[in-house]
């Protein structure tokens, strides 16, 4: 998607004006709402996340891992790849995906939202987790 700033116009008390939200900031909006949701575990696919460790190991977050936004003058369409907790219901964690990125959009930037597409990318199995922390051998 193309990484244009978002722009809006603005008559406040003080005077006209322009207010202008980048790209990133948009895209930060979104992480940030859709880790809120239950039932996410994480935002990416496998290389967004492992790139995303690295940048947590030397602590540096990307609250926008994972998210890709389109903005305009006025809209916002975004792309959101999550992985899901099991056994959360894929298409609810999915709809309360879109519906707190858009809230959070909307209320934060005070832009419109024209659409929000998620994509589930993989599910986190905890068992999995507690597997690879228990050695092989004794």
């Amino acid at each position: 998607m193309a990484e244009t700033p978002a722009t809006t116009t603005s008559n406040s008390s003080t005077g006209p004006g322009r207010t202008v939200i980048e790209d990133g900031v948009i895209a930060k909006v979104a992480g940030i709402a859709a880790r809120e949701v239950p039932g996410v575990h994480a935002l990416g696919g496998g290389a967004a996340r492992a790139i995303g460790a690295i940048r947590n190991a030397i602590g540096n977050d990307d609250r926008s891992q994972g998210v890709k936004v389109e903005v305009g003058e006025r809209q916002v369409a975004a792309d959101i790849t999550i992985v899901a907790e099991y056994p959360a219901p894929l298409q609810k964690v999915a709809e309360d995906v879109r519906s707190a990125v858009a809230d959070a959009i909307q209320h934060i930037a005070g832009m419109e939202v024209a659409e929000i597409n998620v994509t589930v990318q993989d599910v986190h199995i905890p068992e999995d987790d507690s597997r690879e922390s228990d050695p092989r051998v004794v």
